[in-house]
């Protein structure tokens, strides 16, 4: 705490902040001790954290400089001066949290003011047509059923539904990647990133490589809306958080539900999740007391082995498979396990191994990669966690760039989709071994030359493979030179029995950390028609790195240019 001393300025401040606010949202502030404030509040240590983790509204956290953003209420903010705090009100964000949701000008689908985003019953639709237009493709099931459905004999509510993508006509264990999104019903970038990741994937079957072989040999199973009661609350202009179970803090019904991030089994009830019904991470009164959660953490159990031991300082083994990603916004980050207090770390090796895929997605979005308990602030009950320390499954958060829950289109668009949507493609690249492939190089650059290539003659693939692709922002990761790269031929380089064929170094030699390769390629043998190369490289360490994928084409037409006359 500060000392008393500095109190009558701290408050000096304060009151100068506050008569700054716009006139309409200064009256309400006044008025209503109720009325809410985004304020930047400076924190003393992580006992002082922990506790605003678990008793406010959290946004947003900058350990660097001991600050957080929260949204609190005008009867907080003077407790909290009083108490010796220095508290600076964030004016846009507090004038937008009172200002209601407006359509623009002609708007004629999405939430209001938000075009870009749709609503639950869109976002239901958009993906109800992918699995009628691609039934090869895609399946959409329900796993469940929201609070309210389920509590009003399905006159209200939604039911939880997954959309699955993957080729069914290509057989064989696959390895899987689950991704949920608006568990946090305000968050409403997050499930539109998701729903266009799945648009994009079916979109581009058959048409880029990379997408072809992910939809053929891996399942990818996407939870649009894991909160949609919520969220439906969220669409009308609340900041609403929680999910809508009306059996917690009936008094105050705006305050009612439970968060479902603070819900899931593993350390349940512990710091950063609160035990007052009307608190915004309330817990609930037992773990997966909610049917969202309790129907996620079923679903997920179905879809991964347990590869982990039961104690805490148990690892999963090298080869663990699967990838547990969880949606969330903002704050440009990339979180792992453990996040259930303050001290606790994922046990060695998967402590390595997690930071290095960590580092690896962060790479493509640009956010800043940690460890969930260092980069932001305590979270026990949450979604990561139990999908690592019940299961083994590699697990992430990623806190989406941007400045608000109700994040602007542009900025949606320009920045947060097309950056993220390359980290969930490379995700899903590896979840077939998470804590060993993201060690290697990658592969990028892909080329053929000609295009297409004669039938029975052969063409030049080049590419470069580069072992530096990592965000280095909170640490290095070692990296080393490169000294091998090879190439297969419509049958993937991790199936058994494949044929594959070195890739050498232009310039003679593998020396550096990044090198250009490239190989001549025969098409003897080679039926006419598309056909997709696959390649991957290696680093000194005996890491190979993620596998990438091209397409080229043999026609006889360039062999036999009189054949089609």
């Amino acid at each position: 705490m500060h000392h008393p001393s500095f109190r009558p300025l701290l408050i000096l401040i304060a009151f100068i902040s506050l008569v700054s606010l716009p006139k309409s949202t200064f009256a309400s502030a006044q008025d209503d001790p109720q009325a809410p404030l985004v304020v930047d509040i400076q924190y003393t240590d992580l006992d002082d954290l922990t506790f605003f983790a678990a008793r406010f509204d959290v946004w947003e956290v900058d350990r660097k400089l001991s600050t957080l953003k929260a949204m609190i209420t005008q009867a907080d903010y003077q407790q909290l001066i009083a108490a010796g705090y220095h508290i600076e009100i964030d004016l846009p964000n507090t004038a937008l949290v009172n200002t209601p949701l407006k359509s623009l000008p002609g708007q004629r689908s999405g939430i209001s003011g938000y075009p870009c985003y749709r609503t639950v019953e869109e976002t239901y639709a958009s993906a109800e047509s992918i699995a009628a237009s691609h039934p090869e493709l895609a399946t959409w099931s329900s796993i469940g059923e929201s609070w309210e459905k389920g509590n009003s004999g399905g006159a209200e509510g939604y039911d939880l539904m997954v959309l699955k993508l993957t080729n069914s006509a290509t057989a064989g264990d696959k390895p899987k990647i689950f991704i949920m999104s608006a568990l946090h019903a305000r968050e409403l970038a997050t499930a539109e990133l998701n729903t266009r990741f799945a648009e994009y994937l079916v979109d581009n079957y058959g048409v880029n490589a990379d997408v072809t072989w992910l939809l053929d040999y891996h399942e990818i199973h996407l939870l649009l809306q894991a909160n949609p009661d919520g969220r439906k609350h969220a669409e009308g202009g609340s900041l609403w958080r929680k999910n809508t179970n009306e059996a917690y803090c009936s008094s105050t019904p705006d305050d009612r539900g439970a968060d479902l991030n603070r819900n899931f089994p593993f350390k349940w009830g512990g710091l950063g999740a609160s035990s007052n019904e009307c608190d915004e991470t309330y817990s609930g009164p037992i773990a997966l007391s909610e049917p969202e959660s309790s129907s996620i953490s079923d679903y997920v159990i179905a879809q991964f082995p347990d590869q982990r031991g039961d104690d805490d300082n148990d690892p999963a083994p090298d080869d663990a498979t699967g990838i547990f990603i969880d949606l969330h916004s903002f704050g440009g980050l990339v979180l792992w396990p453990y996040g259930f207090d303050t001290t606790s770390t994922a046990p060695e090796p998967n402590k390595t191994q997690l930071q290095t895929l960590g580092r690896k997605l962060a790479f493509f979005n640009a956010y800043s990669p940690d460890q969930a308990n260092v980069g932001s602030y305590p979270a026990s009950g949450a979604s990561d966690d139990f999908a690592y320390g019940t299961l083994g499954i590699a697990a992430y958060t990623f806190e989406l760039g941007g400045n608000a829950f109700f994040q602007d289109c542009l900025t949606f668009t320009d920045t947060i989709l097309p950056d993220n949507l390359n980290a969930l493609i490379y995700a899903a690249k590896v979840a077939r071994t998470p804590y060993m492939t993201p060690s290697g190089p990658d592969a990028l650059d892909l080329a053929v030359s000609p295009y297409p290539v004669a039938f029975n003659h052969q063409f030049t693939f080049s590419a470069t493979i580069d072992d530096q692709r990592y965000q280095n922002s909170n640490g290095f990761e070692p990296t080393q030179v490169i000294t091998a790269a090879e190439y297969s031929i419509d049958q993937p380089l991790w199936e058994a029995g494949v044929t594959s064929f070195p890739l050498l170094p232009i310039d003679g030699v593998f020396n550096e950390k990044e090198e250009a390769v490239s190989a001549s390629v025969s098409t003897l043998g080679l039926s006419p028609g598309q056909h997709i190369l696959f390649v991957h490289g290696q680093d000194a360490d005996g890491n190979w790195g993620a596998v990438s994928a091209i397409f080229f084409r043999v026609d006889y037409a360039v062999y036999f240019p009189l054949a089609m006359h």
